[in-house]
């Protein structure tokens, strides 16, 4: 795995060719749509439900594109009603993905948290992921690294990791090696897509408007 958040090795090699970008990449780089029973687009992040299967890239200007350029009604050969602000219900539904999984890390002795816990875990090589609040302290964030070759997670907020571990914030939080803990960084960089943008989340600019 790297800092950037992705895995070398996937265990579905399958592409889909993205209907806003026209590429064609592996399918875990992109989002599933369905048009349900009343004609709506809904997203599929586990890709179970039924129906034809519409995909966008992972990425929050594809979405757009797709959103406001009716190429889910041209994809889907038919009218379908978008969300409103679908990007942003796109990221809402992957942060609680992701922090699901986090949690079921927890639950499973694959997570912990707090930067005494994550710092004993980087220095007995235990961690493989280290992840850090986006709105953490900075100088507090510098002082542990990344795994060698693991990854890093860094655009998730504090109060979304907190509510991974029942608590109001977290800041520093470190993964086993694992199952789950792969699922954590293939879902976190497909969220990366959908958040961040020059460099700054989606959920930091919330924050600088309140």
């Amino acid at each position: 795995m790297t800092r950037g958040g992705k895995t070398k090795d996937r265990e579905d090699g399958s592409e889909r060719k993205c209907i806003a970008t026209g590429e064609v990449q592996p399918k875990y780089g992109l989002i599933r749509f369905v048009v349900g029973p009343d004609g709506q687009i809904v997203p599929d992040l586990m890709e179970k439900l039924p129906g034809r299967g519409i995909w966008v890239a992972a990425d929050r200007k594809a979405l757009e594109r797709a959103s406001s350029k009716g190429l889910f009604a041209r994809a889907a050969k038919q009218p379908v009603t978008v969300p409103d602000n679908l990007p942003d219900v796109v990221e809402q539904m992957m942060v609680r993905r992701v922090v699901d999984l986090i949690s079921l890390a927890r639950k499973g002795g694959l997570a912990v948290a707090g930067y005494e816990k994550v710092k004993d875990w980087l220095s007995k090589e235990q961690a493989e992921v280290l992840i850090q609040a986006i709105d953490g302290s900075g100088r507090g964030k510098s002082k542990l690294s990344t795994p060698h070759f693991g990854s890093f997670i860094g655009w998730l907020t504090a109060d979304e990791l907190g509510m991974a571990f029942g608590r109001q914030t977290v800041i520093h939080v470190a993964l086993g090696a694992g199952g789950l803990t792969e699922r954590v960084v293939n879902e976190a960089a497909r969220l990366k897509g959908l958040r961040v943008s020059d460099g700054e989340t989606s959920a930091g600019k919330d924050k600088k408007a309140r």
